[in-house]
């Protein structure tokens, strides 16, 4: 197996993107590819088929890749659950939560569970495109590195950098990051990639020649700003809503510890329906639909919504018939307690939830980790869709009597399990799942439930939709990369190989 790095002289630079994109060029090419994140930080995250959980980044890059994601794929996972600590997922699976001075002392563990994932997947594919973290130039991370430049060197795997000139001063980027690198890993790095340029090529020629002068390295391509190019998010939300003609508008409010906000992703597109992320300091007033979505610290983010006094803005708009979903931690939100007697997500034992319905949620260190099919059933209306769940909380109580959801698990799809509720007065509906929208007979569903029968166009097909942009990013590489080169910088790489398993 060859192994090429992408890294980025920022975060944002366009490395998860780059990677998907290299990923679709090369299967399109007849490559055996996948892709490989050492340690991503990222409240999105995703359900292997074997029920472990890494990035979503990692997991649209498999499809990119066109194989099935797989917990080695990402086999350290960070999700931050407060200013300074995060959870730790080591190989899909949550090892403990721990503070940053902590984990920086249990990276020499963790660069044992990556360098595992890398040789597991030597046996598997021809080509492992990795993706970096951040910057390489990092210097108070430089020690026990395994996001970057350490662990290329113990792979001992050429480096490509990317750089976003869309955000001004890419070529100080680009050579400020190459002066704080060692010896040794400046020689890593083959040549260099600008990403995100808008305007006439020709009047960037100079500067890509003093560029390659000053630093011997080659220049491999320059990327252009993709309009519209929407791709599922590591952690950046998107906001912009290009929809003008709207039946429906859905406000979700933006909670600190947001996750996985893919949910609303088809919600987004749909041209009926106008999303929008409330900040803080705004208002909800004036939505059809809140929904209260997926949150990594439910005790937190309940704080932050009592701060905000958007509860009482909740509970005015159902006075006034307006609808209200909750999705994850969003469902535990709207029952009556959350007790978390193991510290699970925060210090407090309970939390006092907005009490709209007639259930509590005990949050316990087994996370629950599954892909699902379900059969959702809302207004006397059902349809089929595919989801999966990611949360430690088990729920009960009166008000789940009445499901909106029926669940088989993929891994044992004779049990068939009730999730979520709607309220007596249907007013509320709650659901653990997520990815429930990215089909378009739930997305329909819904719409009819806010009183939307009559649609301007289909709802986006969000996995078709995906196709087309992981194609069309694809174009836009094999245009404007130098894909020989890059293709042989790979084939120069040094071959892992398949029967060596490395002295951990």
């Amino acid at each position: 197996m060859k192994t090429l790095m992408i890294q980025g002289t920022t975060s944002d630079a366009g490395k998860s993107t780059l990677v998907a994109g290299l990923c679709r060029v090369l299967v399109n090419a007849g490559y055996n590819v996948a892709p490989f994140k050492p340690q991503n930080m990222a409240l999105n995250s995703a359900v292997t088929q074997d029920g472990g959980e890494i990035g979503r980044a990692q997991a649209l890059q498999a499809i990119a890749a066109k194989v099935a994601p797989r917990v080695d794929f990402n086999p350290i996972l960070l999700k931050p659950n407060s200013d300074t600590g995060a959870q730790v997922i080591v190989q899909g699976k949550a090892l403990a939560n721990m503070e940053a001075a902590n984990y920086h002392d249990y990276k020499k563990r963790a660069m044992q569970a990556v360098l595992q994932s890398h040789y597991r997947l030597a046996h598997d594919h021809d080509i492992l495109l990795v993706e970096g973290a951040g910057s390489p130039a990092e210097i108070n991370l430089r020690a026990h590195d395994i996001a970057n430049m350490g662990y290329a060197e113990a792979v001992d795997c050429p480096v490509i950098l990317v750089a976003d000139i869309d955000r001004g001063g890419v070529f100080a980027h680009l050579v400020g990051t190459l002066a704080l690198l060692s010896n040794s890993e400046q020689a890593r790095i083959k040549g260099f990639i600008i990403n995100r340029f808008r305007g006439d090529i020709t009047l960037l020629e100079s500067g890509l020649k003093w560029l390659e002068q000053r630093t011997g390295k080659p220049v491999l391509g320059v990327l252009p700003y993709l309009h519209d190019l929407a791709l599922d998010a590591e952690d950046a939300i998107a906001f912009d809503n290009k929809l003008n003609q709207a039946k429906v508008t859905i406000f979700v409010p933006l909670l600190p510890h947001i996750s996985n906000h893919t949910d609303f992703d088809p919600l987004r597109l749909h041209p009926d329906i106008d999303l929008q992320y409330i900040k803080i300091g705004q208002s909800l007033q004036g939505a059809d639909l809140i929904i209260l979505p997926g949150s990594k610290n439910v005790s937190a983010d309940l704080a932050f919504l009592k701060q905000q006094a958007w509860p009482q803005e909740i509970f005015q708009h159902l006075r006034y018939g307006g609808k209200v979903m909750g999705i994850c931690g969003g469902l535990q939100m709207l029952g009556k307690k959350i007790f978390d007697p193991e510290h699970v997500e925060s210090t407090q034992a309970a939390t006092q939830g907005l009490g709209l319905l007639d259930f509590t949620t005990t949050l316990t260190g087994n996370k629950t980790l599954q892909q699902v099919n379900a059969s959702m059933s809302l207004n006397g209306e059902s349809c089929q869709l595919r989801g999966y769940e990611i949360h430690c909380g088990v729920s009960s109580g009166p008000a789940l009597q009445r499901p909106l959801m029926q669940i088989q698990a993929k891994s044992n799809a004779s049990a068939v399990q009730n999730d979520g509720c709607i309220s007596e007065d249907k007013q509320i509906i709650a659901t653990y799942l997520h990815g429930i929208f990215d089909h378009p007979a739930a997305t329909k569903l819904l719409l009819a439930w806010l009183g939307v029968r009559e649609l301007s166009q289909n709802a986006i097909d969000i996995e078709q939709h995906r196709e087309k942009q992981l194609e069309r990013l694809a174009a836009s590489c094999q245009q404007h990369l130098a894909m020989a080169k890059i293709k042989q910088i790979i084939a120069n790489g040094r071959n892992t190989p398949e029967n060596i398993q490395p002295h951990l």
